[in-house]
């Protein structure tokens, strides 16, 4: 199996990419062979610092229109692989945006948000994070934003939510949620991880699993090979099944300690989370230019071609035409 042709063949998305973004980043992602990826635009941000974000997304959307295609539905991710340029998701990873205003979802639908975490690491007005003390499950209001999302259609994403909160949130959806970038608790003891149980229980309830190799979550932290992240991922496969894994690297490119400051801390500025220690990216897959090593390790690993693309891209397809109705 040709690696390179391999590659640039089939669809890649990567459920998580949360970069300093620039046109750089953005030629990096081409070289690497992303065909679309969910691309934060909001951790801590309340709705007038998100705006400000989509705003500085839409001003590259035109003056980087030679190499990106924002992605509304799943054809827009089709029309980037094939005119050759990268599909942006505009993402979220907390709730914090909307402020207290469930018809804000829709202003922001409108934009071109896509996925919404529900929760970044703690308590707001949704529900719990993993982080927070005691997981209090999905508030009244969380009920509400879900049922808003569902008929919008937004993908819930559990990737920092509370394990109560979470099995709330899996329940109460009508339609399929994710974990956009996760690992295994199996094979890390972390609290951003995620158990076989709850791996499970969103697969059985047509929930889709992206797997990150952020190094912090991975059995080695900055010591972790693409050997160790591809043992996340067939952990997941094994534990959700090949049709409901994806990619979800959590890439953090071209980001210095303030911006890991910024996120580790409760809003931005309150009390520490968590310690992640050194930020470093298994060897041969630090930057996204380098996608197509990921690809060659899977060769290495055995993969059948057929499985390669699904958990390459096209899983992600499948659950996102699900969700966004088309």
């Amino acid at each position: 199996m040709n690696t390179q042709n391999l590659h640039d063949s089939m669809v890649v998305f990567d459920g998580l990419i949360v970069s300093n973004w620039s046109r750089a980043v953005f030629e990096d992602m081409k070289r690497g062979g992303v065909t679309a990826a969910n691309c934060t635009c909001a951790v801590w941000e309340g709705f007038r610092g998100t705006m400000e974000n989509i705003a500085q997304w839409h001003n590259w959307f035109k003056s980087c229109d030679d190499l990106l295609i924002q992605v509304r539905a799943v054809s827009d991710i089709q029309r980037a692989k094939a005119e050759g340029k990268v599909g942006i998701v505009l993402g979220w990873q907390n709730a914090s945006p909307i402020e207290d205003r469930l018809d804000f979802l829709g202003l922001f639908k409108n934009l071109g948000v896509g996925v919404v975490q529900l929760t970044y690491n703690t308590q707001n007005l949704v529900g719990s994070g993993c982080y927070e003390s005691e997981d209090g499950g999905l508030s009244d209001f969380g009920r509400d934003v879900i049922d808003e999302m569902n008929q919008l259609g937004m993908l819930v994403d559990l990737s920092h939510v509370g394990s109560k909160t979470s099995a709330d949130a899996i329940r109460h959806s009508k339609a399929p949620v994710c974990y956009s970038h996760i690992c295994p608790k199996a094979l890390r003891e972390h609290p951003r991880n995620k158990t076989d149980e709850e791996l499970r229980f969103i697969a059985e309830q047509g929930g889709f699993v992206g797997v990150t190799m952020f190094p912090p979550f991975l059995p080695k932290g900055a010591n972790s090979s693409l050997e160790d992240y591809l043992d996340a991922i067939e952990h997941v496969i094994n534990v959700a099944g090949e049709n409901q894994v994806g990619i979800g690297t959590d890439m953090t490119q071209d980001y210095g300690e303030p911006f890991f400051d910024w996120i580790t801390h409760d809003k931005g500025t309150g009390r520490k989370l968590t310690d992640f220690g050194e930020i470093k990216n298994p060897p041969g897959f630090q930057r996204l230019g380098e996608f197509p090593n990921l690809t060659t390790a899977m060769i290495t690993r055995g993969w059948t071609e057929k499985q390669i693309r699904k958990v390459m891209g096209e899983n992600w397809l499948t659950i996102l035409a699900k969700v966004w109705g088309e």
